[in-house]
């Protein structure tokens, strides 16, 4: 992995550093947030680190940027700052993972692998606390979703439906992993309940719009996909 620290604590940045050239990483380091604001939106990373109190810009103001600009590589926050609220924060302005100081470097160093691989597989989008399939925009953590820049106003259970083919996008979610992930039934209890579901969602997401995300498989199940 191609890993960017952005960290101001030149103890903290070595020790990182240092761990993970010797698990076979390349990374590389910004002192501050104008730095790393900068670094990652210029370079290709699989990975970023960064504390969230940096001079320059401030780790989450950092992130914000990023994810406004379209940057949606995986980012570890480091932090002293641990309080829940803290840490809702943290993944709502774009963290992907949330790591308070003291830590382990060895479960840095599996979070950050983990990070890499999700990034590197199809289903990248399926951990992210906000997922965008084409124009479509879930919010995991706000239960908020927009489409076009439009928000839509969904019934929790269909917010529950949307986020599991969302978490899937791209492949095929059938019939019995929508039953036991939404529906929590651990056997068909042989009613319409999916299909009626799945219609009153695309009046919302589909209809009013020129493009369907919402595809079905025929005798497999249905799809989200731009």
């Amino acid at each position: 992995m191609r890993v960017l620290i952005i960290e101001d604590d030149e103890a903290t940045a070595d020790y990182v550093r240092k761990g993970l050239r010797e698990a076979g990483h390349s990374v590389d380091h910004a002192g501050d947030g104008t730095n790393g604001l900068f670094m990652a939106g210029s370079e290709h990373y699989d990975v970023l680190v960064l504390d969230r109190m940096l001079p320059g810009r401030d780790g989450l103001e950092l992130l914000k940027l990023l994810r406004t600009a379209g940057n949606h590589t995986p980012a570890l926050i480091l932090s002293a700052l641990g309080s829940v609220d803290d840490r809702v924060l943290g993944l709502r302005a774009g963290g992907d993972d949330y790591l308070t100081k003291p830590f382990a470097f060895a479960e840095l160093l599996a979070r950050l692998e983990a990070l890499g691989r999700r990034n590197s597989s199809p289903e990248a989008a399926a951990g992210a606390t906000t997922i965008r399939i084409g124009d479509l925009e879930i919010d995991r953590l706000a239960r908020q979703v927009k489409r076009a820049g439009e928000a839509i106003d969904l019934q929790p259970r269909e917010f529950q439906l949307l986020d599991c083919l969302a978490r899937n996008v791209g492949a095929v979610v059938t019939r019995t992993m929508l039953l036991e992930q939404v529906w929590d039934y651990h056997f068909d209890p042989q009613t319409n309940v999916i299909d009626v579901h799945i219609a009153r969602l695309r009046q919302k997401i589909d209809k009013p719009y020129e493009t369907p995300l919402i595809h079905t498989v025929r005798g497999a199940g249905y799809v989200l996909r731009a």
